[in-house]
């Protein structure tokens, strides 16, 4: 079944997803524009994080805090995207990109996972960015996330943006109330988002719960996979997995 997505939905399923891009310790570093270059030329699809700079632009990155990946204290959201394309990353000369920048050279060559980091409380202007930018991309895309109100506004306004629900056991999310934990790990919040497929950590996977929407046709995408092993123990009740550090 195709439900409308046309080239987005099928590559959905094929080829597997490179998890910030195909990148490497001692090679291109995580979200930048070589690990992205290198996914389009291995034929990998890629997932890849977005966030607001200062001044309202998409930014590829992943951590609220930039050291880890820059070597600068401070958060991403408190410098302008001018500033941050200034900065290197890992101690290489990639710098942190754009997400219009990051889809510019993709082009139509790979399928691309958009992850929006949208907090609780701040859904709209990353989403709203985001769109304006996608709607211009002429290759297949789909948006991803674990806030299910950040799903619910694209439901809402542009129904025909495809829509993955990340999710997890929430075992590891002390700022969430027990009965919240409970809930988001029973996917409980799936009628919130009203996602069309599903993208589920390891530490869920294989579930009742997962099986239960794959059998009412939401495809389930495993993350993030690290070794052949992880993937055999669940591959069967999965359509593809997001991966990193080995080849599958």
């Amino acid at each position: 079944m195709n439900p409308g997505f046309g080239e987005a939905w099928e590559r959905l399923f094929h080829p597997p997803v490179a998890h910030r891009g195909l990148w490497a310790a001692d090679g291109a570093p995580e979200n930048s524009l070589a690990a992205f270059q290198a996914a389009c030329a291995a034929g990998y699809s890629i997932e890849l994080d977005v966030q607001l700079s200062a001044d309202g632009e998409a930014m590829v990155f992943h951590d609220d805090d930039l050291e880890r990946m820059t070597g600068v204290a401070g958060k991403l959201r408190d410098r302008t995207a001018a500033d941050l394309s200034a900065l290197r990353l890992k101690g290489s000369d990639e710098r942190i990109p754009t997400l219009l920048e990051t889809l510019a050279l993709v082009g139509h060559r790979a399928m691309v996972h958009v992850e929006l980091k949208t907090p609780y409380g701040q859904v709209g202007p990353l989403e709203q960015r985001t769109h304006d930018v996608l709607i211009d991309h002429s290759g297949p895309v789909c948006v991803i996330g674990f806030n299910p109100y950040s799903h619910a506004w694209f439901a809402e306004r542009f129904p025909g943006v495809l829509r993955g629900l990340d999710s997890y056991s929430y075992r590891r999310a002390p700022q969430m109330t027990e009965a919240q934990r409970a809930s988001f790990a029973d996917l409980e919040h799936v009628s919130i988002a009203q996602p069309h497929f599903l993208a589920l950590g390891l530490d869920m996977l294989p579930s009742p719960r997962a099986a239960h929407y794959r059998a009412k046709g939401m495809p389930i995408v495993a993350w993030t996979v690290r070794e052949l092993a992880q993937w055999e123990a669940v591959r069967a009740g999965c359509d593809n997995l997001i991966f990193e550090g080995f080849t599958p």
